[in-house]
């Protein structure tokens, strides 16, 4: 019992550790689903977010049938500040189209993005910073995993960049090519027994005719400290494409720098109906460095660094006879 109580102390303050901080000790991924954490990866952290799904519709009026595979990646990496992270995104697709409704059944070879786009990311607000009342208890469990009102309040980050759209994209819009503006509010909740709830507001390729407006609501679990699962709603509304799209499945931590993915995603309509299998990885390189403290009376904490240096001035005091 004392070890098992060693254990459960130790997880509980590691976690609180890791709860006022950008930096994690292990990998934050935005997979498996595909909604943005309100977090950034960490300072000097590079981070490949990629993976791979299978293309499935039907549209049953306009009798069309749609297979194939996609490719998507994000490349993450924390600039400058702990609150600061830029990234490009991009989802490359490859299939073909069968038309259905002449007597002789027509298919097409299409593939191009359906978006690449380039951004950053700010937290603009962190609840869990340098908060208190957020510490452990290390005594009880129960306390630990009871309910609190103040996780309500979530962190929240801003969004902003660009989309590059190529000209007669399949894809896309008549009107969208080449750049357009893509802005978005990310929140996110974390609540005791390892529950986490983000959700991103997107108005995207924003001056074209067609610009639409998402939403994405995700909800994750960790029910141990390497298994999560997880599910998601994605809106999308626009006068060119509407949908709602659902996701579920979960992510696997292999090492501190390494995750594996799966996920399903289907909708319940049939202009077209979508369900897509998709498998991810994410991989990190690490070159974070914690910043030095300064506690208000000109100790960064480098003590012997700090002794070195006034028995260098004290010898050079010597040596020159005074």
């Amino acid at each position: 019992m004392r070890v098992l109580k060693s254990v459960f102390i130790l997880l509980l303050a590691l976690n609180y550790n890791l709860a006022n901080a950008q930096y994690t000790e292990v990998i934050n991924s935005n997979r498996p689903g595909v909604s943005e954490s309100a977090f950034s990866v960490g300072t000097n952290v590079i981070q490949a977010e990629i993976g791979a799904f299978t293309v499935k519709e039907e549209h049953t009026p306009l009798q069309y049938e749609v297979s194939g595979f996609g490719i998507d990646f994000s490349i993450r990496y924390g600039l400058l500040f702990e609150q600061l992270e830029i990234s490009l995104d991009g989802v490359y697709q490859n299939d073909n189209i069968t038309f259905n409704s002449a007597s002789i059944p027509f298919e097409d070879k299409r593939s191009n993005f359906r978006n690449f786009t380039l951004g950053a990311k700010y937290l603009v607000y962190d609840p869990y910073k340098n908060a208190e009342e957020a510490k452990p208890n290390l005594y009880s469990y129960h306390a630990n995993r009871k309910f609190q009102w103040k996780s309500l309040i979530p962190a929240v980050s801003v969004y902003v960049g660009g989309n590059f759209d190529t000209k007669n994209n399949p894809y896309t819009a008549p009107d969208v090519e080449g750049f357009s503006p893509k802005v978005m509010v990310a929140t996110q909740n974390n609540f005791n027994g390892g529950w986490v709830f983000v959700m991103n507001l997107i108005k995207d390729r924003i001056g074209s005719d067609f610009s639409d407006f998402q939403y994405v609501f995700t909800l994750t679990h960790s029910f141990t400290p390497q298994w999560v699962v997880f599910g998601e709603a994605q809106g999308i509304n626009s006068d060119f494409y509407a949908d709602n799209i659902f996701r579920v499945g979960g992510a696997y931590l292999w090492t501190k720098d390494f995750q594996l993915d799966a996920n399903i995603a289907f909708n319940t309509k049939d202009t077209p109906s979508i369900f897509n299998i998709a498998f991810g990885a994410s991989y990190r390189l690490d070159f974070h460095k914690d910043k030095k403290i300064d506690n208000g009376n000109g100790n960064t904490g480098n003590f012997k660094k700090e002794r070195k240096k006034k028995k260098k001035k004290e010898d050079d005091f010597d040596s020159d006879g005074l």
